[in-house]
């Protein structure tokens, strides 16, 4: 116990001793931002890509804008194959050897994110570091080195291609964790890179109910999944019961609000809850705080951030800002340039700045996920809202859903269908529909103003799912566990649809 100890005071020293770094990017956001876009560039101007763009002739923040386009996955796919097929210096140079694959949730086509030396080590690393750091020093009498971390990744193994490999995000960065990691963590590697779910999860519980346990990390969905099925083969009561020294969990890649109150019930006592903001192609956000669910833009992981307003991102030519011209409370595109060689890269997710000293956020959706067919301009960060209010007035706890428009037909309104999961229903479904709908009109005007007299929009129609309907249905399509889900808003019905036909 006195050497468990004494790793814990010494781990977490070497740890804390980030912060004053931290502190420096806090204090000195632009020019943090400026060094890294004019390092990249001059590191990148002898690439394929780079002498196509004159990133020789860059030299200021308005010549990278005129010169440098804004692009999309399938913009920039032809030079991330040819990066994968093995040639160098391409959009980054020398040979790019890893390749996260991110797919959708349906059968569409597989992307493939380069991962470079220096956005492993610099970027994903690094901010495994700082996620531990902050809160280290935000709970200086933490035990975090003394008991186990239980992380939950990726369903992919590590698969070689043209001489490089390609995987879960997640599997890449286990396959090359420091040794001081891996033995402070569980499962173990093999099992953590297991690519069948129901195996895997089978696994993982064999290994875990034996650990003591003092954090975890993941995905709220897919952990909550793996509690439950701990707590059943081990037949505890709560997860505080089988890992009383439990004081932290990590999560990302959803919103967590859907899900807050069943991991309070689960655990059994109260423990820290810290959001992180991450993706394939980087890592931007940790909750640096504990008192608050806003994540500091992480400003020195050789990402250079821009921002499009979401009520310009369909204009043709939309205005773009840095850092330095962004405004809070409103709506951004996050636009992205990495040391893994992506180039004012359009990642798809929304975001609002909360505070711009520091500069921290809030995720807001997804540039593709929303609900906009009558003009409602439907958010997620609205629908979250509205649904803890309903499940807080009737009693209701939500597990999973998702939402689609019904259009409109001759001579009758359109409106909003929705499929809601429970794990605790409302002890009313109508009053849990009318909350649901009249706290949307008051938080959204503009889906107030469609709602109104029903002319446009009707009452929102709503269908309970069958127990596990969604999980059953991402594993109809190949897609347990990761960072796999159901999209919870779409502005057309290829989601609602296969799922109204699964729940009948």
């Amino acid at each position: 116990m006195a050497t468990k100890a004494l790793f814990n005071t010494v781990v977490n020293w070497f740890i804390r001793q980030r912060i004053d770094q931290i502190q420096n990017f806090m204090d000195h956001p632009i020019e943090t931002q400026k060094g890294i876009l004019f390092s990249q560039l001059f590191h990148a101007e002898d690439t394929e890509y780079g002498k196509l763009h004159g990133f020789n002739s860059i030299s200021s923040y308005q010549d990278f804008k005129n010169k440098v386009p804004i692009v999309t996955y399938e913009d920039f796919e032809p030079y991330i194959e040819k990066a994968r097929q093995g040639y160098k210096d391409v959009s980054w140079p020398g040979l790019i050897k890893h390749f996260a694959k991110s797919s959708g949730t349906t059968n569409a086509k597989s992307k493939f994110i380069p991962i470079s030396t220096e956005s492993l080590e610099y970027c994903h690393m690094k901010a495994g570091k700082d996620m531990v750091s902050i809160y280290a020093n935000n709970h200086p009498e933490n035990q975090l080195f003394n008991y186990k971390n239980l992380r939950l990744g990726g369903s992919s193994e590590l698969y070689a291609d043209f001489n490089t490999k390609f995987g879960d995000l997640s599997a890449i960065l286990i396959d090359n964790l420091p040794f001081w990691v891996e033995i402070t963590t569980t499962p173990s590697k093999k099992v953590s890179l297991m690519g069948e779910w129901e195996s895997k999860l089978r696994a993982i519980t064999s290994e875990v109910k034996n650990e003591d346990v003092g954090s975890i990390l993941g995905v709220p969905s897919w952990m909550l999944v793996l509690l439950q099925r701990v707590l059943k083969e081990t037949n505890i009561g709560s997860v505080s019961e089988l890992w009383p020294n439990l004081e932290v969990f990590f999560h990302g890649g959803i919103s967590f609000k859907p899900y807050r109150e069943q991991f309070r019930q689960i655990i059994g006592k109260n423990i820290n809850y810290y959001e992180i903001y991450n993706a394939s192609e980087g890592f931007f956000g940790i909750q640096d705080r504990s008192n608050s669910d806003e994540m500091l833009l992480m400003l020195d992981y050789g990402i250079f951030y821009e921002f499009i307003p979401m009520d310009q991102f369909h204009f043709s030519n939309p205005k773009v800002v840095s850092l330095e011209d962004v405004e809070i409370g409103k709506n951004y595109a996050m636009v992205i340039t990495t040391n893994g060689g992506l180039w004012r890269y359009l990642i798809g997710d929304t975001v609002v700045f909360t505070s711009t000293n520091p500069f921290r956020i809030k995720i807001t959706g997804r540039t593709k996920h929303y609900i906009n067919a009558f003009g409602e301009e439907l958010m997620i960060t609205n629908v979250e809202s509205a649904l803890s209010k309903a499940c807080d007035l009737t009693g209701a706890c939500i597990t999973d859903f998702t939402g689609a428009p019904v259009f409109m037909k001759e001579n009758e309104g359109g409106a909003h269908e929705w499929i809601f999961e429970f794990s605790q229903h409302p002890n009313s479904l109508e009053s849990f529909i009318d909350i649901f709908d009249q706290h949307l009109k008051t938080i959204n005007s503009d889906y107030e103003a469609k709602r109104y007299n029903n002319i446009t929009l009707k009452r929102p129609i709503v269908h309970i799912a069958k127990n596990n309907l969604f999980y059953h249905w991402l594993e109809s399509k190949g897609k347990l566990g990761g960072q796999n889900k159901v999209p919870r808003l779409s502005n057309d019905r290829e989601y609602i649809d296969p799922l109204l036909e699964l729940n009948k």
